[in-house]
C-alpha cells in the first residue's frame, strides 16, 4: 500500500532527509537497534493498561505530556539509563529515561504547552487505544497517518520524512540485487502494523511473509536465515549495519531508497482537538530543527 502524506508543514526536506540517510557522504557509526545495554526494554503488552474510563485523564493532567512510544524504535526513541538534556523520564520504570527523535519533538510540543514530557512506554499495536482512553495525552513514536489510522486520531504537519529499504546476508544470492525484479521469489519480512510491512506489496512476486513484533524480530530472522530480506528505515542504516555486520543494504542505482514512498512522521492526537491541534503544528513550525539536529540525534544511538 503506497502512503505518500502531504508534505505542507514539512519540518524537514526530502533534500536535508536524503543527505542524513546515507545517500550523501555522511558517516554515523557505532548504533544498534537493540537497548539491552539500558533499563529494561520490555514493552508493556497492548492490553495491560486498563482501558476504563476511570483510567483516563485530560490533556496534560499534573502539568506533565504523556507521550506513547515503544521506548525502543531508534533512531525515533530508545530507552536510556543515563537522565541528559535531551532524555524525559519513563514513566513507572525507575532509572529509566527516553531519547531520540520523538523525544527532541516531545520536548518542544511539550514546552508550547507550559508542560513536562514524559514517555508512556505501550506496544505499537496498544497505541491508538490508549489515546482515544485518555491513558496518554499524544502519540510520537514515529507514527505515520495512513487512511485507517486517520479514521480513528487526527495528526499533526510532519516533523521528519523518512524512506525504506531492503536489508539481506551478505552472502545471499539477493545481495547484488539492482532492482526489485531481481527479488523474485525471495521471501521478505516487515513489522506488523507498520508501513515496513505494508510496503513490500510494491515488490511483485515475492514472498510476503506474516509479519513480526518489531524490528530486533525482523533482524533475528534474517540474520538467522529464516527469510531473505527485511525492509528497514533508511536512516538508521548505519546503527543496523554497525550492529549486524553479515548484513548488507540493497542499493538500486547508488540509493539506499528502494520505496518511492515518502513517510511522514507526524504527532498523533485524539479526534476533537482541534486548539491542540493547531498549539502542536505551530510548535513543530518553530522546532528550529536542521541537519545537524537529525545527525547528532541519530549519532548518539546506543552501541
Amino acid at each position: 500500500m503506497k502512503n505518500t502524506p502531504s508534505t505542507q508543514g514539512r519540518a524537514y526536506s526530502r533534500r536535508d532527509f536524503l543527505k542524513l540517510s546515507g545517500l550523501t557522504a555522511l558517516s554515523i557509526g557505532g548504533m544498534t537497534v537493540l537497548t539491552a545495554c539500558g533499563p529494561s526494554t520490555e514493552t508493556k503488552d497492548s492490553g495491560a493498561t486498563d482501558a476504563k474510563s476511570d483510567t483516563a485523564s485530560s490533556f496534560g493532567e499534573g502539568g506533565k505530556l504523556r507521550v506513547g512510544m515503544e521506548v525502543a524504535y531508534p533512531p525515533y526513541n530508545w530507552q536510556t539509563s543515563e537522565a541528559t538534556d535531551d532524555t524525559i523520564p519513563v514513566e513507572g520504570l525507575d532509572g529509566a529515561y527516553a531519547d531520540g527523535i520523538d523525544i527532541f519533538v516531545a520536548k518542544k510540543v511539550a514546552a508550547a504547552f507550559g508542560l513536562e514530557a514524559v514517555a508512556v512506554k505501550l506496544a505499537w499495536s496498544g497505541l491508538i487505544e490508549a489515546l482515544n482512553a485518555g491513558q496518554i495525552d499524544c502519540i510520537i513514536a514515529g507514527m505515520t497517518p495512513t487512511d485507517e489510522r486517520k479514521q480513528s486520531i487526527d495528526f499533526s504537519d510532519p516533523y521528519f520524512i523518512g524512506h525504506y529499504g531492503l536489508l539481506v546476508k551478505k552472502d545471499s544470492p539477493y545481495a547484488s540485487a539492482t532492482s526489485f525484479a531481481d527479488f523474485a521469489g525471495a521471501s521478505v519480512l516487515g513489522q506488523k502494523d507498520t508501513l515496513l510491512d505494508t510496503v513490500i506489496d510494491e515488490i511483485d512476486g515475492v514472498n510476503h511473509m506474516t509479519p513480526v513484533d518489531s524490528v530486533p524480530a525482523q533482524l533475528s530472522h534474517v540474520n538467522q536465515g529464516a527469510c531473505d530480506a527485511i525492509t528497514y528505515n533508511v536512516e538508521n542504516r548505519g546503527g543496523l549495519l554497525a550492529a549486524n555486520p553479515d548484513l548488507v543494504a540493497i542499493q538500486f542505482d547508488g540509493s539506499y531508497q528502494l520505496f518511492p514512498d515518502e513517510v511522514s512522521c507526524n504527532v498523533g492526537l485524539k479526534k476533537g482537538q482541534d486548539d491542540v491541534l493547531k498549539k502542536v503544528n505551530d510548535a513543530i513550525a518553530a522546532m528550529g530543527a536542521d541537519d545537524s539536529t537529525w545527525e547528532t540525534i541519530i549519532a548518539r544511538q546506543p552501541a
